[in-house]
Order: structure tokens, then sequence, then C-alpha cells
């Protein structure tokens, strides 16, 4: 089970632990985005940082209708208590929790400042 809190600007934020190849990994606060259908978004100096492999590039239409493209890395992140290999995506902006890395879990916000959010596995 993943544990968060709404912040004052009323986003559902988890504290996330992302690790690179050679092991190195870091400690982030990453926003839940409903409307992402990817898997992660990173900061590119994050990624240099982490030494992320690159992997492909992905095109994405914006919340505004703009079209952007983005490249794409593997990252492993400390999920549920074990490392999920995942993507994550170069974005210069703070890191985002998209849907595909909510697959296949529940997803409960208490929408009020302070509020608790819990990510947690759905039964089988």
């Amino acid at each position: 089970m993943i544990h968060g809190t709404v912040n004052t600007a009323y986003e559902a934020v988890v504290g996330l632990t992302v690790q690179g190849p050679t092991g190195r990994s870091r400690e982030i606060e990453a926003v839940i985005d409903t409307g992402y259908n990817g898997f992660l978004t990173l900061p590119s100096d994050l990624v240099r940082e982490l030494g992320l492999a690159y992997r492909d590039r992905s095109r994405a239409i914006l919340a505004d209708g703009s079209e952007a493209f983005f490249d794409v890395y593997d990252v492993a992140v400390l999920w549920d208590d074990s490392l999920r290999n995942t993507r994550a995506s170069a974005a210069d902006s703070t890191p985002l929790v998209g849907m595909r890395l909510l697959d296949d879990h529940d997803l409960n916000i208490r929408v009020q400042r302070g509020g608790r959010v819990v990510i947690q596995a759905t039964p089988q």
C-alpha cells in the first residue's frame, strides 16, 4: 500500500523512491495525474543524475490539445514494497504518476487539504 496526502494546491501527492541501473536512488514526491495515461514523468536533471537508459521517444497530446514529444527511459520504482521496472518520460515539471503505473490498483483520495491518499493493489 502506498500512502500520500492532498497538498494545499489540492494535488494528490505520494512519495516514491526511483532507482537507476547502477542502484543509485532518489526519493521524490509525485502528483497523481488521472489525465495522464503514461507511467511516470521525471525531470530531465533527475534522469541524468540516475543515469537512466534511453528507451524511445513518445508523442503525447497535452491538456490544452497541443502535441509534445518526450524521451522515455527505463527506471525502477519502489512500488508496494518491491522494485518495479517501468518507464519514465522526461518532462521538466513536477513528477507525475500516470494511469499505467496505477494499473491493477485502487486509488482512494480524501479530497481536502491534508486529505489521505491511498494506492492499493486490487484484490484478485
